[in-house]
């Protein structure tokens, strides 16, 4: 009935915030991307990515694969995994029918770009207990490098 007292009259953000929630909360969770490299949720294979000193890491949750099937490639800055999953529900039928298939099956392919500072030329894969592990080295001239300062002479 009565304004608060704390708001400046006018302030519209704090409504539209209001609202934002409200539409979650009927809607459920948000679908978009958390970040601008990351994907729709449901995306497979899910990802994690990060970087050390020395390396772009990246973590693929990916179980159910043959790790001869997956391919990764990496051109022009765009790290791409892709491969195939083989279904492993029975066939429909007179006897069986199906009520839930939750788990992806199929073949998929994700785009992942890289920062500049990739290497092309020193890329690791490796997958195990269906996690696929891909290693970029940073190249050398993007690390830090220390500077002598030396005495100047006149």
């Amino acid at each position: 009935m009565f304004p608060s007292l704390t708001r400046i009259p006018g302030d519209l953000f704090p409504d539209f915030e209001a609202l934002q929630r409200q539409v979650e909360q009927l809607l459920g969770a948000p679908s978009w991307p958390s970040s601008i490299r990351a994907a729709n949720r449901g995306a497979f294979p899910a990802l994690n990515m990060g970087v050390t000193g020395d390396t772009i890491e990246l973590y693929a949750f990916a179980p159910g694969l043959d790790p001869a099937k997956i391919s990764v490639e990496l051109e022009k800055g765009l790290l791409v995994i892709s491969g195939e999953r083989a279904s492993e529900l029975p066939e429909e039928s007179d006897k069986v029918t199906v009520y839930a298939a939750e788990r992806f099956s199929g073949s998929f392919k994700r785009a992942i770009s890289l920062p500049e500072d990739a290497d092309p030329g020193r890329v690791q894969a490796t997958y195990r207990d269906g996690v696929l592990k891909v290693v970029v080295a940073k190249r050398e001239s993007a690390k830090p490098r220390r500077v002598e300062v030396r005495e100047a002479t006149v």
